[in-house]
């Protein structure tokens, strides 16, 4: 067999797999690194390709991926609200705090080379001042979405390291 056969072999099999076993689509977005993390840490993986990346002893969880040299937590595309106190009330309920867990992974290549634990509302403390400092000029910008990101010395800081 090619390279190029087994690879081929290789995406179809991992498609039907995922169909298989209900996971989603392997190929969208982070999926396949979301299916990882939940192997990796025992989870069951959500049904869903939006909301709860995964579902632990707690309930649904967040899971946030990078593949830089440092560990850090990336929440993109964060929905705007109609106001300020509406935002925080979403980001509380709806988006951030929602999910007790968040556990922030780092790959080296494909394989999982470190995970943080951080609790949702720590989280939610760290990430709103950051946004609500975008949130008077979102409106302006070309993708009218919130981003705000968890450094390191943050994740270190505020999280329970569960593996690496």
């Amino acid at each position: 067999m090619t390279p190029m056969q087994e690879y081929k072999m290789l995406y179809e099999r991992m498609y039907e797999l995922c169909k298989e076993q209900e996971y989603g689509d392997p190929f969208s977005y982070a999926r396949s690194r979301e299916i990882l993390i939940s192997v990796i840490l025992g989870h069951d993986i959500s049904p869903t390709l939006s909301g709860a990346d995964g579902i632990d002893e707690d309930g649904e969880c967040e899971y946030k991926s990078t593949v830089s040299k440092n560990i850090n937590g990336a929440y993109n595309g964060i929905s705007v609200q109609e106001s300020w106190e509406k935002q925080v009330d979403y980001l509380r309920n709806d988006k951030i705090a929602k999910y007790k867990n968040h556990y922030i992974v780092r790959f080296d290549g494909s394989k999982i080379a470190e995970i943080w634990k951080l609790n949702g509302n720590v989280v939610c403390d760290i990430l709103e001042p950051k946004l609500k400092k975008k949130y008077p000029t979102i409106l302006t910008k070309k993708d009218p979405r919130l981003s705000a990101s968890l450094t390191k010395k943050e994740i270190k800081t505020n999280g329970e390291k569960i593996f690496g």
